[in-house]
């Protein structure tokens, strides 16, 4: 449950307004940029950044000029097809020698199938101390005591709640010094929507999203507005996601937060406070909406802002985890099992030795930093995310989030032998339970709730049992944290 950099449709719209390197309808074709080396002895790499990808192109240029003789040819590949593009190189014998990692199939999988490279050789204990406690983990990046990753980045409040300072301020919505009025609790987000949409005669209306490209942003209001609730497990999208880890389960029909934060969407609804469009609207549109203030409040991450970076559009503030009281109950938990921002090393390359090298430049602290600096994200070492010297506001206040992430409880750190648990994903999974509730397709919000949660339950149990015949000792109780507060960051505790 991590910060997400860009998501798979602001990457499709950034290649689109780019240059135009990143096929977008033709399947499975992708762009090489970065050095312009082609030599057939350069070293090989994947990714699928593209708003991110200035930054990688300056770790390239500053890697070879310190290594002289190795050049890296970059391929940016398409997000929605990465992971069928390294199964299928993996499969034809030509893999990248340096690449993220993909989600699927699971890292225990990948090194199981032999996909890559064990680090051991070079990440030596010396090396892997220049990260931060907990970032090598048996189960997780760690298997049979082997290292086969390093992160790229760090972990930041997934959802943010954007603001936009000309709307609120056309509307009233202003402190005695003239500063934005910011909401802050459930209460103050309505009473913001409800002056906005009053005030502008049709011109604004208080909130908007754009829906039309099922991306789960439905989802992402849940998710953002029950965490502060206190319902840690939030509802992200993804087979698996959102157990509170208090009891091992899916609380959705159990957590009164739930069915009470989507009564009031329903009701934001009703009274009109939404911009009539927002079902038919796309993702990026509805950025481009926010940005010339059709409407005052969104739902986003932090994928948003390079574009209105780009546009000059700074005129917008943004909080997480607003809450139905003034002090959140809950946070957002940093996972170091997500392996979607890893950096590992093909086990077929023939120059895995110089591609570690590159894999250590990329997940350096100065690499991190650089990171922060170009407003890309959070990096994974701590001290690289100080908001000071970050010209943009607005980047610099989501960096500052930092502290709104606490370390949560990780099952595999437990038990690693959880690491072959794979569920899968019910569908309707929590993204479509909410674009019906909103759309008033969905009558039995409570009924739907608890259904899908009984859903997921019995696809980890099943996946758990699975595993559970292959020898290994699996419970699906290896997920209950009953001493977890979430108000504090977990201490890592061994199975014993």
């Amino acid at each position: 449950m991590t910060s997400s950099n860009v998501s798979r449709r602001g990457l499709l719209r950034t290649a689109a307004l780019g240059a135009g390197t990143l096929a977008l309808g033709g399947g499975l074709s992708a762009c090489g940029s970065g050095s312009p080396s082609s030599a057939a002895d350069a070293l090989t790499y994947w990714d699928w950044y593209v708003t991110q990808a200035p930054w990688v192109d300056k770790e390239i240029d500053l890697f070879e000029k310190g290594h002289s003789g190795v050049d890296v040819k970059k391929t940016t590949q398409q997000n929605a097809k990465y992971a069928d593009l390294v199964a299928l190189a993996n499969r034809s014998g030509n893999p990248p020698d340096v690449f993220m990692i993909p989600q699927v199939p699971s890292v225990a999988e990948q090194v199981a199938k032999g996909w890559l490279h064990p680090l051991d050789e070079w990440a030596t204990p010396k090396w892997q101390s220049r990260f931060p406690e907990g970032t090598f983990l048996e189960g997780a990046n760690v298997f049979d005591g082997k290292v086969y990753s390093a992160p790229l980045k760090g972990s930041g409040p997934l959802y943010q709640l954007y603001v936009h300072h000309g709307v609120f301020k056309a509307a009233g919505l202003t402190n005695p010094d003239g500063s934005v009025k910011i909401p802050r609790t459930w209460d103050e987000v309505t009473s913001a929507a409800q002056t906005i949409t009053k005030k502008s005669g049709g011109k604004s209306y208080g909130l908007g999203f754009g829906n039309a490209d099922n991306i789960g942003v439905l989802a992402w209001w849940l998710d953002l507005f029950v965490r502060g609730a206190g319902a840690p497990g939030g509802a992200p999208t993804g087979a698996g996601t959102g157990m509170d880890y208090r009891v091992g389960k899916w609380t959705y029909g159990t957590d009164r937060s739930y069915a009470d934060f989507l009564e009031l969407f329903v009701e934001w609804k009703k009274r009109g406070f939404f911009h009539p469009n927002s079902v038919s609207l796309s993702d990026e549109a509805a950025r481009a909406f926010f940005e010339r203030g059709k409407f005052g409040m969104t739902v986003g991450g932090v994928w948003n802002q390079p574009e209105w970076t780009q546009h000059k559009f700074t005129d917008y503030s943004l909080v997480t985890l607003p809450s139905p009281t003034a002090t959140p109950k809950g946070f957002y938990y940093a996972d170091p099992v997500g392996n979607g921002a890893f950096a590992a090393v093909s086990a077929k390359s023939k120059k895995a030795h110089e591609a570690f090298q590159w894999l250590d430049a990329l997940t350096s602290p100065a690499a991190g930093r650089r990171w922060v600096e170009d407003l890309n994200g959070v990096s994974a070492y701590p001290a690289d995310n100080d908001p000071a010297g970050i010209d943009s506001k607005p980047f610099a206040a989501f960096v500052g989030m930092t502290r709104q992430v606490l370390r949560g409880p990780v099952p595999l750190v437990r038990n690693p032998e959880l690491a072959g648990v794979a569920p899968g994903a019910p569908k309707p999974d929590i993204s479509d339970v909410v674009t019906g509730i909103y759309t008033g397709q969905v009558k039995d919000v409570q009924g739907a709730l608890s259904s899908l949660a009984d859903q997921k339950f019995q696809l980890l149990s099943d996946a758990v049992a699975a595993v559970a015949k292959q020898g290994k000792k699996v419970s699906t109780s290896d997920y209950v944290f009953a001493d977890w507060d979430p108000t504090k960051p977990y201490t890592t505790k061994k199975k014993a």
